[in-house]
Parts: C-alpha cells; sequence; structure tokens
C-alpha cells in the first residue's frame, strides 16, 4: 500500500485496535496520544501483534504548533483517522467546557493542519449518540438528528458539521463520518484491549472489572425503560470489526469511489442487547456469576439505540462477523491478561 496515515488517540482502545488492522492491510502508521487516558505500553500489544514499532508523539492536539511538528517530519501523510477525545457521557454533563474544549478544538487544530499539509482524506471518529433519542428503529444514516443527550454527544455534532463545511469548500479533500455504536471485546491475542487509567464506564468492561474483583459490584442503571427487560438496548459491536471497517473506509477513499467528498456510514451490527442480556452473556461464555444491582436510571443515557448497517455493508464491503458471546470471551482474555500486566 505504501501510504502513511496518522492516528489520533493511537493508544486509545479504538485507536490501538485500529492501528493493528492498517498495519495488517499494509499501511504505515504515525500515532498522536497525549496519554491523558491510556498507556504506552499499549504499543508493545501492538509490536507483539504485528512485529512493528509505532512512533507516537505525545502532544495535546489543541495544541496547534506542537502539531504541526508532526507533519513537517512526516510530510508524506496521506490520511487522517481521528479517533483523539474525551469521551464519557457522565463526565461530560457535570463539565460541558472541558468536552467543548478538547474534542472541538482537537478537531480544528487537525482540519488546520489537513489543510496546511494538502492531506486528502480523513476518517472521523464519530458516534451514535449524534442520533439522540431516535424516533424509529434500527436507525439508518438518513434517520434525522435529535437533541444531544449530552454534551459529549454534542461534540460529536459539532464535529460532524465542521467536517461537512469544510468538504463544501475543498471539493479537492474527502472524508467520512463514521457513526459506530457500542465497541467492546478485545483483539484475540489478548495483547491489547480496553486499557483505561481508571476504572472504566462503559458496560462491558465493567462487566470485567467485576468479575475480576475490580469492582464489590456494579450497576446496572434502570429497569424501567420501555425494552423487553426494562434495561437500555445498545448495539455492541466486537472492536475488531469496527477496527476493520476503518481500513475500509480508508481504503474507500483511496480507491476515490465516494459518492460525494463527505459520506456518513454506519457501524453497527444491526441488533440491540439489552445491559440484562449482555450480562447473562457474560454468564453463558464464562461460567461465571455477576454480582450486580438494579440502580437509577442515569442521567444522559438514551434508551435504545441500534443500527442499520447495510449501507456499510454494501457500500465497503464490510461485513459484521463477531458476536456478543465473541465480545465476553475475548474481553475476559484480555482482562485475565490486563491482571497479570498489572502484577
Amino acid at each position: 500500500m505504501n501510504m502513511k496515515v496518522l492516528v489520533t488517540g493511537g493508544c486509545g482502545y479504538i485507536g490501538s485496535h485500529t492501528i493493528v488492522s492498517l498495519i495488517q492491510s499494509g499501511y504505515e502508521v504515525v500515532s498522536v496520544d497525549s496519554l491523558i487516558n491510556s498507556k504506552e505500553r499499549t504499543f508493545e500489544g501492538i509490536k507483539e501483534i504485528t512485529g512493528v514499532d509505532v512512533q507516537n508523539y505525545v502532544i495535546d492536539l489543541t495544541d496547534y504548533e506542537a502539531t504541526r511538528q508532526v507533519f513537517v517530519e512526516h510530510p508524506d501523510i496521506d490520511g487522517i483517522i481521528h479517533f483523539a477525545a474525551l469521551k464519557s457521557v457522565a463526565e461530560s454533563t457535570q463539565e460541558p467546557l472541558k468536552y467543548f474544549d478538547n474534542n472541538v478544538n482537537s478537531l480544528l487544530t487537525v482540519m488546520r493542519a489537513m489543510n496546511e499539509y494538502d492531506v486528502k482524506h480523513l476518517i472521523f471518529s464519530s458516534s451514535c449518540s449524534v442520533y439522540g433519542n431516535a424516533k424509529e428503529l434500527p436507525v439508518t444514516e438518513q434517520t434525522p438528528l435529535q437533541e444531544a443527550e449530552s454534551p459529549y454527544a454534542r461534540t460529536k455534532q459539532i464535529g460532524e458539521q465542521m467536517i461537512t463545511d469544510f468538504c463544501k469548500r475543498h471539493a479537492d479533500r474527502n472524508a467520512v463520518l463514521l457513526r459506530y455504536f457500542n465497541p467492546a471485546g478485545a483483539h484475540p491475542s489478548a495483547h491489547i484491549g480496553e486499557d483505561a487509567l481508571d476504572l472504566s464506564i462503559y458496560l462491558v468492561p465493567v462487566i470485567m472489572e467485576t468479575a475480576v474483583g475490580l469492582r464489590e459490584k456494579m450497576m446496572v442503571f434502570g429497569d424501567k425503560y420501555d425494552t423487553r427487560d426494562g434495561s437500555c438496548i445498545r448495539d455492541y459491536i466486537h472492536i475488531m470489526d469496527l477496527a476493520e471497517a476503518h481500513v475500509k473506509c480508508l481504503d474507500h477513499l483511496v480507491a476515490d469511489d465516494q459518492a460525494s467528498n463527505c459520506e456518513t456510514f454506519n457501524v453497527g451490527i444491526g441488533a440491540g442487547v439489552t445491559v440484562l442480556e449482555a450480562i447473562k452473556a457474560f454468564e453463558r461464555v464464562t461460567g461465571k456469576s455477576l454480582n450486580y444491582e438494579i440502580g437509577p436510571a442515569r442521567d444522559g443515557d438514551v434508551i435504545a439505540i441500534y443500527a442499520d448497517p447495510s449501507h456499510s455493508i454494501k457500500t465497503l464491503g464490510w461485513q459484521p462477523t463477531r458476536s456478543i458471546d465473541d465480545i465476553m470471551r475475548s474481553a475476559w482474555d484480555w482482562e485475565n491478561r490486563r491482571k497479570e500486566l498489572y502484577a
């Protein structure tokens, strides 16, 4: 392929797995990660899997002059996959200015550099949260966006509009807004997985942390929603299916195969799983009982959302192949490996 890709947030959960898929697909990768919620040891896991040492720049992407130096040292960057962002829904409701400052300004920096250094391709890590409480399910790329349920979701809506406006002005650039649902699981080698600095806020790693004793118990936030069992519904996509979708998008951009120079794709498995169903899947796969209790509903949570991924499947030639059981199995293998890393 002989193409160089800048991955922002490359040490993070989705970024690290996507780097593995990029390398295995023939792309050269450079990473930027400020390490505010990740660990550089992730690159050791990437090397174990791929045999490649990935260069990472520890910089804050809101600092334009620091960011420019990456492009000065790598003038041959062909594309950018922008993951770097704060992502806690709950924290964003408590500290909205922090989220607007980091998420919006880091994207602005990336786009300024893209413009200055004539980078042609951009993939934006968006989110199903842009749909808000969708009035119809499953959601398609044409589903109208509702009011954002959190400042985090608002930053994703703003980011999408920034890129759309940029592409209207610059016909020689192309972009994908990749709206994905709930990534979970780990690489099957158990060399990398979700490895945040603090205890997680996301369902699958919370299940794992509870099962290994890092938490005494876990909370299910609400059981009175209008769903099958009263708990929230999400579309859980295996992290490697999601990583492969990013590579398919980049291949799509490089082939200049777009219907327009700014396209949107949903990436999910096209089915919803409730919180309680996810817990049962873990117990089924591992044979372990999980200590959990039902608590009050959480501010900012969307009740139910899951994808119609048919546009991605048809246009990108991408196909999710892993189930909720595969997610739980790989996440459990990683959590046990992670205990060894901490020992």
